[in-house]
């Protein structure tokens, strides 16, 4: 099991580095989860009696890494759920994607739909059932050629389930080790998606909080490009 790595925590939020193929919070799977781990983290520090509260703001799909932050009170959780609806919660991600895009930098909008027995979610029509509109930039970083993988930033302006997957598949270019949406086109590995950048304005002080972690460096496709050129890693602290 990896160890907790925490960014920040205060008596309101705790912000922590979700590794990648851990769930955000319990699933099917019953598979140890990254909520239930900040629990066991707060009740072991503090000393704290029976139930733990955590809040879950936002999740990350189980394959992706990155930045996560989680509320310590029901007030912190319910105001940094408000700045989600408000678009005060700001999240980027990075991703390397197979093949180039035709345009470098682009707004992709589409509406999508669940199959809740599959897992997997479709592009659809605007007036289907239970359809949803889904929106996001992305601007191609760099490109290596040999290879064919793009390195791309993406900003979602609404956070449904495998959007980032389904919309970049939907252009030709789907994640890297996405096999799952892109078939043999997306290449046998780690699915390259990680939240890199988290940024909100603090529940009670209203500080803007932001977070940029880069993404490992030892791991393929990540290992083919310099992702530091425009990231400032986040030393943890224990």
């Amino acid at each position: 099991m990896e160890e907790l790595t925490i960014l920040h925590e205060d008596n309101h939020i705790i912000v922590v580095l979700k590794p990648q193929n851990i769930p955000s919070c319990e699933d099917d799977s019953k598979d140890k989860d990254l909520l239930t781990m900040i629990k066991e983290y707060i009740k072991v520090k503090y000393n704290k009696q029976g139930n733990v509260y955590i809040g879950l703001v936002h999740r990350l799909d189980r394959p992706t890494g990155g930045v996560m932050v989680f509320a310590k009170s029901s007030k912190a959780a319910a105001r940094l759920s408000l700045q989600m609806k408000t678009g005060d919660f700001e999240k980027k991600y990075y991703t390397v994607l197979c093949g180039r895009p035709k345009e470098d930098k682009a707004t992709l909008t589409n509406y999508m739909k669940k199959n809740s027995i599959n897992n997997m979610v479709y592009l659809c029509g605007a007036t289907e059932k239970d359809a949803k509109f889904a929106e996001l930039d992305y601007t191609v970083l760099d490109y290596n050629a040999e290879l064919d993988l793009s390195l791309t930033e993406v900003r979602l302006h609404t956070g449904r389930s495998h959007q980032i997957r389904v919309q970049m598949n939907a252009i030709n270019c789907p994640v890297y080790g996405d096999m799952r949406y892109g078939g043999e086109k997306a290449k046998k590995g780690y699915l390259a998606l990680w939240a890199y950048y988290l940024a909100f304005s603090h529940p009670v002080t209203k500080e803007r909080m932001v977070f940029r972690v880069e993404p490992p460096k030892d791991i393929t496709p990540w290992n083919n490009f310099d992702t530091s050129k425009s990231v400032t890693i986040i030393k943890p602290q224990y």
